[in-house]
């Protein structure tokens, strides 16, 4: 058995979320999971289809990419995710995927803003959109721009407090203490952007949520005097209620 058995099956397990919660397509989309007393990072092969993917399919490499298990190759994204991990150092887990509205605000360079209560609830701000890449980052090395956009979207930012961004004309990143909670982000990331879009719709003019009740639904549920939930306890899927 691999040395890496169970990180291998939290990461697989993990990726079959993805498809479940209709964030990705044939094989568009990436979980990886980190172990960071090994140094190490699980994630999903390339090109694979998640119905035909196992827990033994999952490679393993170090934080610069270096194959230390696995025959396939690691998922074209992975760079991006290695940078995440060695800027963000509380982070233990990474999703991308190009789910569809999430995907569309990303393809329009559009932040999505704060418009009500239940985006209040997950984020303290408007989930930011990157810059533009230029000729030159697109062909250098891709992915590593692609990180280094993510972590010039968040020179002044707080990386938990806002635990996802859209990268411009490509889709959305997620991450959180575990890579269930990743998941979780992606999933909420996705409905946000719909539910932001559906009341653009609605009503072109709609202003920003105002300031006060904003900062109410964030603080009562990630703040010092938090009191939404039952503190640590979890669900069955892993993420905090």
């Amino acid at each position: 058995m691999s040395r890496f058995q169970e990180l291998k099956e939290r990461a697989w397990r993990n990726n079959m979320q993805l498809p479940q919660l209709g964030l990705v397509f044939h094989t568009f989309g990436n979980v990886s999971v980190i172990d960071r007393k090994r140094g190490v990072v699980a994630i999903k092969p390339s090109g694979v289809p998640y119905a035909d993917m196992g827990p033994d399919d999952i490679v393993v490499v170090d934080l610069f990419n270096t194959i230390i298990e696995g025959i396939l190759r690691p998922s074209s994204d992975t760079q991006t995710h290695l940078m995440l991990y060695r800027t963000f150092p509380g982070i233990g887990g990474v999703v991308h995927t190009h789910s569809t509205y999430a995907t569309v605000w990303a393809q329009a360079l559009k932040s999505i803003p704060v418009l009500g209560t239940t985006h209040a609830d997950l984020c303290s701000d408007d989930i930011p959109c990157t810059g533009p890449m230029n000729d030159a980052m697109i062909n250098g090395e891709y992915e590593e721009e692609t990180g280094k956009q993510i972590i010039e979207t968040f020179a002044s930012r707080s990386y938990q407090d806002m635990p996802m961004v859209i990268v411009a004309s490509h889709g959305p990143f997620t991450w959180g203490d575990t890579p269930e909670d990743a998941v979780y982000h992606a999933e909420m990331l996705e409905r946000l952007a719909k539910t932001a879009l559906l009341t653009l719709q609605v009503n072109p003019e709609v202003p920003r949520l105002n300031q006060a009740l904003l900062d109410k639904h964030f603080q009562r549920k990630h703040g010092p005097g938090a009191y939404y939930g039952q503190g640590t306890i979890r669900n069955e899927r892993g993420t905090r209620t």
